[in-house]
């Protein structure tokens, strides 16, 4: 069985997750997307020489070393694949919907899932009044992870400057209520649309997110039934094969921030000493051999 694994050469999780499909199909293929080539309307798509169409499936942990809109294109080229039949995990089309940080919003907003009070707008006037209600946000591009881009921002003097400097760079405004995340907040993982596990992201000191990249640790946590049962609605509405929905446990009650299709392989490892690249892939192998 030649299942392909698209992800980053060198990245933690890629690797893995190659190695887990190499240790149980003898095959190894990682493949980057940006060494792909898409020959229409011959219907080949190669990555350096070797044909994708001629796989029997692939395995997609990241489809690029950062979040931006070219994303996008890549994972319709993968839908290509799609079309043609061969399974892809996550389905293309599904990952589209949580990629863009709105495109999730919307769906969420529209499922009934609770989340931070947030603001849509390309208007520098209706930014600010967002801000002096909230008292402080979160501004955040659409396309970010751990973090990456994002800037707090607090009412009062210098907010409009600040504003105007995000917008420069950001024409679509996304602006979430600054919420109290304590000490932590929580990956909730599901395979196959399954609870796996839970694992808390701790943040480090002064840190007002609990990313890594911002010195966060992964440690164990045992949810309630009710945040669970919250966190498998939120993920249903998305259909995704592998997902972790990032949830605030708040004075407020709990708020869904996003549904993500890549992220949760070390912290699962970390905190509950599950090998998700090996789960991900026995998965796959039997939804493929099915």
């Amino acid at each position: 069985m030649k299942i392909a694994v698209v992800g980053t050469s060198g990245g933690w999780s890629s690797e893995k997750l190659a190695d887990a499909v190499e240790a149980a199909t003898g095959y190894r293929l990682l493949v980057d997307m940006a060494k792909i080539s898409l020959s229409l309307p011959e219907g080949r798509l190669f990555y350096e020489n070797k044909e994708l169409i001629a796989l029997d499936g692939i395995l997609i942990k990241k489809i690029g070393s950062s979040c931006f809109p070219d994303l996008l294109e890549r994972l319709e080229t993968l839908r290509y694949l799609s079309e043609k039949g061969i399974p892809i995990f996550s389905k293309p089309e599904k990952i589209l919907r949580v990629l863009d940080r709105l495109a999730c919003t919307i769906t969420l907003q529209t499922g009934g899932i609770p989340m931070p009070p947030t603001t849509i707008t390309e208007n520098i006037d209706a930014a600010l009044n967002a801000v002096a209600e909230y008292g402080e946000a979160i501004f955040k591009p659409l396309f970010s992870t751990k973090a990456r881009g994002m800037r707090v921002i607090k009412d009062g003097n210098g907010a409009k400057q600040e504003i105007e400097a995000y917008h420069q760079k950001n024409d679509t405004m996304y602006i979430q209520k600054k919420i109290d995340l304590g000490k932590h907040d929580l990956g909730i993982v599901f395979l196959g649309g399954d609870y796996l596990i839970t694992y808390a992201r701790c943040k480090a000191a002064n840190a007002w997110n609990t990313t890594t990249a911002s010195g966060g640790k992964y440690g164990v946590y045992k949810p309630s039934t009710d945040i669970i049962d919250l966190a498998h609605k939120a993920q249903s509405l998305f259909g995704l094969d592998f997902t972790c929905v990032d949830v605030a446990l708040t004075s407020e009650g709990p708020f869904v921030f996003e549904v993500s299709a890549f992220g949760g392989f070390r912290g699962i490892l970390e905190a509950g000493k599950i090998d998700a690249a090996r789960a991900y892939t026995e998965y796959a192998i039997g939804r493929i051999s099915q």
